[in-house]
């Protein structure tokens, strides 16, 4: 008996010939057309996501502001109306629980604020439970809304141009990580400049009962301009190039935000749980760093191989494949402090074979228009 969740849309995945694979407890498409055509879809024109698996929390209450600055990372408190942040909830002893994104949006009545949190598949009851279980004391209120929204993602350098085709978006002078309201008919959206490929683009909150509407719109207008249906498979060699961080890989509850190169994400002048573990190793220096890297001998690196230095394990791979993009065999993975700098050199155990790699600098891949957003 399969027991995978689907988004509404599964049908319609196989429709297009997509190949389904178990994600984060979903059946999700992990490819359409093919990983390597998907990811330069995106890089050159705009790939279409359904990320209608990640969770989408809402935290209300005179207590909000308080509540959120106790848990994450990051100082919410800096965040704008309508901006987007990323930010980390972590163990008291700085290990991870997830990472996410928060949302910064004007609540049902005037003047009040509410806060959007979309959090990981694959964590969402564990982070649902530990939000709740972190509440008392604070007059806060959280709701569930990960069914009341169909969430998409259009990635890539004409996604603007697509989006400006619907009447439901006006994407012209939207600043990254910034959102903007819409409306379709009487129900309202959001949407948002951000994204998970390093590329431009956007992310929509659709309200559920028009989410394969928007859906086939998106696919139907864009048609012209090259865009087509991705997969996971191009999500993970997209985000892997611009070094974003895949939980389970790169994070998880053994590895600090400060070991995983997030140390932009942590306001160490604010308390939150984890908050003094960080400070420690701020001061005292992490037991390990990540590192993109690329092979020099003939050899694709993949997550779980150990990295080894003088006939030594020193580290493991958290990441590693062939990048379509640079055309190149790379990958990230954790080693010792003293291994880190850029030039240093180890060894990646491929099959039985320790083969040569250095560390190189990163991200892989940088679009620098996006930064111009």
């Amino acid at each position: 008996m399969n027991t995978l969740k689907r988004t509404p849309l599964y049908d319609t995945h196989l429709a297009l010939g997509a190949r389904m694979v178990e994600f984060g407890g979903w059946e999700m498409p992990v490819q359409y057309s093919g990983i390597l055509d998907e990811h330069h879809t995106v890089r050159h024109a705009a790939g279409l996501f359904d990320i209608d698996h990640m969770g989408q929390f809402e935290v209300t209450g005179k207590d909000a502001l308080p509540f959120l600055q106790h848990l994450f990372t990051a100082d919410i408190a800096r965040l704008d109306l309508y901006q987007a942040g990323y930010a980390i909830l972590c163990y008291a002893d700085g290990g991870v629980v997830d990472d996410t994104f928060v949302y910064k949006l004007p609540g049902k009545t005037r003047g009040t604020v509410k806060y959007l949190i979309v959090v990981n598949a694959s964590n969402r009851a564990k982070d649902w439970t530990w939000l709740n279980a972190h509440r008392g004391g604070f007059r806060v209120e959280l709701e569930d809304v990960s069914d009341t929204f169909y969430l998409l993602a259009l990635q890539g350098p004409r996604a603007e141009e697509v989006l400006q085709k619907l009447e439901w978006f006006d994407p012209r002078q939207l600043k990254y990580h910034y959102a903007r309201e819409f409306r379709i008919q009487r129900a309202r959206g959001l949407f948002a400049r951000t994204g998970y490929t390093g590329e431009d683009g956007f992310e929509l909150f659709i309200p559920i009962q028009y989410g394969k509407q928007v859906w086939d719109a998106i696919l139907e207008i864009g048609r012209d301009v090259g865009v087509k249906p991705i997969g996971l498979g191009a999500r993970d060699s997209l985000r892997f190039e611009a070094k974003m961080p895949l939980y389970g890989h790169e994070l998880d509850a053994h590895t600090t935000p400060l070991e995983a190169g997030l140390s932009w994400a942590c306001e160490l002048n604010k308390m939150f749980i984890g908050r003094d573990a960080l400070l420690k190793q701020k001061l005292e220096g992490v037991r390990k760093k990540l590192v993109g890297f690329e092979m020099i001998d003939r050899g694709v690196p993949r997550n779980g191989y150990s990295i080894v230095k003088d006939g030594q394990t020193v580290g493991v791979v958290t990441t590693g494949m062939f990048s379509p993009t640079l055309q190149k065999n790379i990958g990230l993975g954790f080693v010792p402090p003293a291994l880190s700098a850029i030039g240093s050199e180890f060894e990646v155990v491929i099959r039985g074979n320790a083969l040569r790699a250095r560390v190189v600098k990163t991200p892989f891949y940088e679009n620098r228009a996006r930064q111009k957003i």
